[in-house]
């Protein structure tokens, strides 16, 4: 069977992607209650739109970022959060059915000389006191992902994130892998996470990205095909994705024509496929969540 993947739609920037207030550097949401790629890109379209008028209405900036998503000048996580559940309200979906969320902390962006710096903190988050807070987001929401959630170098802290929460979420590394089955068996051995997120460009030959997703895949661990910041129209990681079962791709907004050319290539491959298509949808938690 070929398999559809469930995408990570980046609804609102922050971090090196925004000049606004947030640390986090990706709000996305994950639309998987559904049948079909096409319905569920359907759902994550009006929800794009949806954020678009509700921004629009509390005076926030519509431009987007530079992955497609809106970059609103935010105070927190949670205001983000709270912002893209109430646009999901405004539509016919709903929250923790239809759709979930996940995180591109890109932590390494907010680590300076030891210590996580949160803008809106008074003082630097020790590690320990960052897992408690993704903890408590994790709590809070409906999160099936977070990506970089510690320093590259802070393997501890995705060792302890990964004990308290990996049997409910994901907990991604991309610093911390850089698609590298190298690093990644290092990951594997140590426990630093459950899943990997792949950049076919990261690592340089088609033949190591391959031969990474295959390590990962051996050791249970997800595989999340992803896109790059400076991205062309070429779409050939949506046939990647599918190519590869990997179930998950990162492709950034759905606004910008060299983000919406992957969706539609899905959708393309999705039609052609007919019958033999299936949207990984709802299966994807049974792989998440691992209890």
């Amino acid at each position: 069977s070929n398999y559809l993947p469930v995408p990570m739609m980046n609804v609102i920037n922050g971090g090196a992607h925004a000049n606004n207030g947030l640390d986090i550097q990706e709000f996305m949401i994950m639309p998987v209650g559904f049948n079909s790629f096409k319905e569920c890109l359907t759902c994550g379209v009006e929800i794009f739109h949806s954020l678009r008028v509700l921004l629009d209405k509390n005076g926030y900036s519509t431009s987007v970022g530079d992955e497609g998503g809106f970059a609103p000048e935010l105070k927190d996580s949670e205001q983000a959060i709270n912002l893209i559940c109430e646009a999901i309200e405004l539509t016919k979906y709903q929250v923790g059915k239809h759709v979930y969320f996940a995180i591109d902390a890109a932590a390494n962006e907010f680590f300076n000389k030891g210590e996580y710096i949160f803008r809106d903190k008074k003082k630097g988050l020790s590690s320990d006191e960052l897992l408690k807070y993704w903890v408590n987001l994790v709590d809070q929401f409906p999160i099936l992902s977070i990506e970089d959630p510690f320093h590259e170098d802070d393997v501890s802290g995705f060792i302890n994130l990964n004990n308290e929460v990996g049997k409910k979420i994901q907990i991604v590394g991309d610093d911390l892998f850089v698609t590298s089955s190298q690093r990644l068996s290092e990951g594997i051995k140590k426990n630093a996470g459950n899943s990997i997120l792949i950049k076919l460009n990261q690592v340089g030959s088609l033949s190591e990205t391959l031969d990474t997703i295959d390590l990962a895949k051996k050791n249970d661990f997800n595989t999340i095909i992803s896109h790059r910041s400076g991205e062309t129209e070429d779409n050939f990681i949506a046939n990647l994705a599918v190519a590869c079962n990997s179930g998950q791709i990162k492709t950034g907004s759905v606004s910008r024509s060299d983000r919406n050319s992957k969706y539609n290539q899905l959708i393309r491959i999705e039609e052609e496929l007919g019958d033999n298509a299936i949207f990984c949808g709802n299966q994807i938690l049974n792989k998440i969540i691992r209890d």
